[in-house]
């Protein structure tokens, strides 16, 4: 009898201490590596997950690349997919653009403001902003960029630049904007 309850309690506390495996949002084998945070005590991790079929799978800025621009000082926003924090291919150009505005500002304090959509919990989209923001940082560092200059914020969804309930002005949302700050 003792055995029996032993081994019963055993197997609950196993089960109770073993959680089930989450993949993080945007995460699939093609994309292994690329949303690889390098300081992970800098952005919170993630507490919900949505999911991203819902609202469509469009790609990266594909309404907004090269059509806006709500960075400052020469900056070229970074537009991303939804529920991502990976740099697409046709956002490189960007990027480089930025890492050179960064060499060129010198001492300046640069600010990089990660920004969401309305889909999800404030608390997931304060941490998918961070998960931007640092991303883009690190793009712009791996182009030769000087990033100690540079702080990371998060607005979550609460800095959209459109309001009209069209998936080009959510994808408009789905973005990252540099400023000198002054």
């Amino acid at each position: 009898m003792i055995k029996k309850t032993i081994v019963i309690t055993t197997a609950f506390s196993l089960l109770f201490l073993t959680g089930c495996s989450q993949t993080a949002p945007g995460f699939n084998g093609s994309n292994a590596g690329k949303n690889n945070i390098s300081d992970a005590t800098q952005i919170a991790g993630d507490t919900v997950t949505i999911d991203e079929n819902q609202y469509g799978n469009e790609t990266a800025g594909s309404a907004a690349a090269g059509k806006y621009n709500s960075s400052g000082n020469g900056f070229q926003s970074i537009y991303f997919a939804f529920g991502d924090y990976a740099i697409s291919s046709n956002m490189e150009n960007n990027i480089a653009s930025d890492a050179n505005v960064v060499n060129r500002a010198n001492a300046a304090k640069i600010k990089i403001e990660g920004n969401c959509d309305e889909f999800g919990t404030d608390e997931y989209n304060y941490a998918l902003g961070l998960k931007r923001a640092k991303a883009v940082k690190d793009a712009i560092a791996a182009q030769g960029g000087n990033t100690g200059n540079i702080v990371i914020v998060s607005f979550g969804e609460s800095n959209p630049v459109c309001s009209d309930p069209t998936d080009e002005c959510y994808a408009r949302n789905r973005r990252v904007d540099l400023r000198l700050v002054k």
